[in-house]
């Protein structure tokens, strides 16, 4: 695969973000934060009545996809996200990517991407960039 400038990355498409995932993401993580398990909480805080998932999962999906792209996640070299707005439980997700920069050495292109999360009919809720190393096959 030869990377271009301009090229789009294939999308992921999450169906809707799992309630159910989020209460042991907490679990795993030891989050006490009860906006990712409790309803009662979410709506005490003005957010309305689903819970919010997790920033560390948000970047999940936009890697995933990265990662899927350029032939493991292992080719991601570096990344950096800026959180937009939440994401809730049943949303359904969008992550995407443009190609921004390729550099070509003597055995791997050099890739810089532009990426982004977006909630499907709604806001975009992450942005960043991030570099991957795809080797000349």
């Amino acid at each position: 695969m030869r990377p271009e400038v301009g090229q789009t990355l294939p999308s992921r498409i999450i169906d809707g973000v799992d309630p159910e995932k989020m209460k042991l993401l907490s679990a795993l993580m030891r989050d006490p934060n009860p906006i990712h398990f409790d309803r009662t909480a979410v709506a005490e805080l003005g957010m309305g009545d689903r819970t919010v998932n997790q920033g560390p999962s948000n970047m999940a999906y936009v890697l995933s996809m990265l990662g899927a792209w350029a032939g493991g996640v292992d080719r991601i070299t570096h990344h950096r996200f800026r959180f937009l707005g939440n994401v809730f439980e049943g949303d359904r997700l969008e992550a995407g990517g443009i190609v921004t920069a390729v550099r070509e050495t003597s055995t791997a292109f050099e890739v810089e991407c532009s990426l982004t999360l977006t909630v499907i009919d709604g806001a975009r809720v992450l942005t960043g960039t991030a570099a991957v190393t795809i080797d000349k096959e």
